[in-house]
């Protein structure tokens, strides 16, 4: 099993289409990324953290692959709005890949040059490639949130009328 840490606005969101991926195992919400210990849902709506709202996705990679998660991750929000998905704004939903390892530092990298290069989005990349640190698990309440609210609030949805070239 491997383990991927996407931040790309509402938590919530992200959480309720990446469960249904292929390949994916589990997911859970939390917050990562910034200075605050222990924060908590309360403290990251401030702004005032450095977190971002987080999903950390475990893959089974004889089933997906890092790459084809971040592609995913791509269509399912806008990488170029700096700290805005939608009506959320500020810092805490900012769009960030927390790599694991050297590997998914440079496979990051790469789609991103990539995807930039193919310049179909409506504006440059701007999300954060960073190492991973601590991730802080969110409150009960808001794991499977849209499992347990199904008309609940949410910014993502997969675009998916691009296509990477070859």
């Amino acid at each position: 099993m491997e383990i991927a840490i996407l931040a790309g606005g509402c938590f919530w969101g992200m959480e309720d289409l990446f469960r249904k991926q292929p390949g994916v195992v589990s997911v859970r919400v939390g917050y990562t990324g910034g200075h605050t210990p222990n924060p908590t849902y309360k403290d990251i709506c401030t702004g005032n953290t450095g977190h971002a709202e987080a999903i950390e996705i475990t893959y089974d990679e004889t089933r997906t692959n890092f790459r084809d998660v971040l592609i995913f991750f791509f269509k399912m929000h806008n990488p170029t709005s700096l700290n805005q998905q939608g009506h959320d704004i500020g810092s805490q939903y900012r769009s960030a890949i927390f790599y694991q390892d050297q590997h998914q530092k440079d496979v990051a990298l790469s789609l991103i040059k990539q995807i930039d290069e193919a310049d179909f989005l409506p504006g440059k990349i701007v999300t954060e490639v960073t190492s991973a640190g601590t991730f802080y698990e969110a409150e009960p309440e808001h794991q499977a949130y849209l499992e347990k609210h199904p008309t609940g609030y949410t910014c993502h949805f997969v675009r998916d009328n691009w296509q990477l070239p070859e």
